[in-house]
């Protein structure tokens, strides 16, 4: 909101396209003039600057705009009785909302912004000619205008962009934040950045804090003459490193769980295909193929199988640990 009370747009994904030598006014059907023109169709806010060998055409998508393509989409998002449910613009309230308040994180936003932009296909039944710089060629039936465009040269890059009020808050609360150094907003973090930066940033925060009693006895170890105990300091230094390892492990594990849980991201630990960051699987957990072969109708059959599973899993755990 401005000073008076109006939504201002936010742009959030920019068009590069090469400057055409040829006046607009003077070619009819225009390429650019045509993304621009489908780009308006349906729905989204559309700015055009002008650069020294490009222009650069800046989208923003007014909330419905971004709520009909979710839906389009068949989008899961989790709801407020715990279930992720296909999204459904007319039941927005029934869905949970980011830390920062909006509806939608920038993954899922970025997702519609993809369909809205790529999703721009020629519906007719006839090729229709596009020109470009004094040059003419098909837009095909079915095929996207975008990837049409950025096949022939004229789009460059389809990039996202800053926003500029969320970045300067984040630059006054985060990178000029002196006065606490292991303080960070990591849920306004998670809302521009995504959850790698975020949970990245969480890590090197907690690691920061945890350091603290590493570095203080080391100095104590160095500096305090301990006159003959001095023989026995380096062990017990080196034994309160290990223990100190494995608690800021076990501590920074809680602290990774808690946050995931208030961002409604599901995770597991352990082996699986999915994404590694820092020790975690991003991934569902999959029951072994030897248990699901041998799952029947007998439902207490089906647990004991499981909870075999589940044992035999910390079993080998404890075994690697060890």
């Amino acid at each position: 909101m401005n000073g008076n009370g109006e939504e201002v747009a936010v742009y959030e994904i920019a068009v590069v396209v090469s400057k055409s030598n040829v006046i607009k006014d003077k070619e009819i059907g225009d390429c650019v003039d045509i993304l621009v023109a489908e780009f308006r169709n349906v729905g989204l806010i559309v700015d055009i600057v002008s650069g020294v060998s490009d222009e650069f055409i800046k989208v923003a998508a007014p909330p419905v705009t971004l709520g009909r393509a979710a839906a389009e989409i068949q989008l899961k998002k989790p709801t407020r009785i715990g279930m992720d449910l296909q999204f459904e613009w007319e039941e927005m309230d029934a869905f949970l909302k980011q830390p920062d308040g909006s509806l939608f994180s920038w993954s899922e936003r970025f997702q519609c912004y993809h369909h809205l932009i790529y999703g721009i296909v020629n519906k007719s039944n006839l090729m229709i000619s596009l020109k470009y710089d004094g040059k003419e060629f098909c837009w095909e039936v079915g095929q996207s205008l975008l990837q049409t465009l950025e096949s022939k040269g004229i789009v460059k890059q389809v990039f996202p962009l800053h926003a500029e009020m969320k970045r300067k808050k984040l630059l006054r609360s985060w990178a000029l934040n002196w006065w606490d150094l292991t303080d960070q907003p990591i849920d306004e973090i998670y809302s521009y950045f995504g959850t790698k930066v975020a949970i990245y940033f969480a890590f090197l925060g907690k690691y920061t804090q945890w350091l603290f009693f590493p570095a203080a006895l080391g100095l104590i170890v160095q500096l305090v003459d301990f006159g003959s105990l001095q023989l026995l300091a380096l062990p017990v230094f080196f034994i309160s490193i290990t223990l100190w390892a494995v608690l800021f492990f076990q501590f920074w594990k809680r602290k990774n769980y808690a946050l995931l849980a208030r961002w409604q991201i599901n995770c597991t630990i352990g082996i699986g295909q999915g994404h590694k960051l820092l020790g975690m699987e991003w991934s569902y957990r999959q029951p072994p193929v030897e248990v699901i072969k041998t799952l029947g109708t007998d439902k207490a059959r089906e647990k004991e199988l499981y909870q075999r599973n589940e044992w035999l899993g910390h079993l080998m755990r404890f075994r690697n640990d060890v």
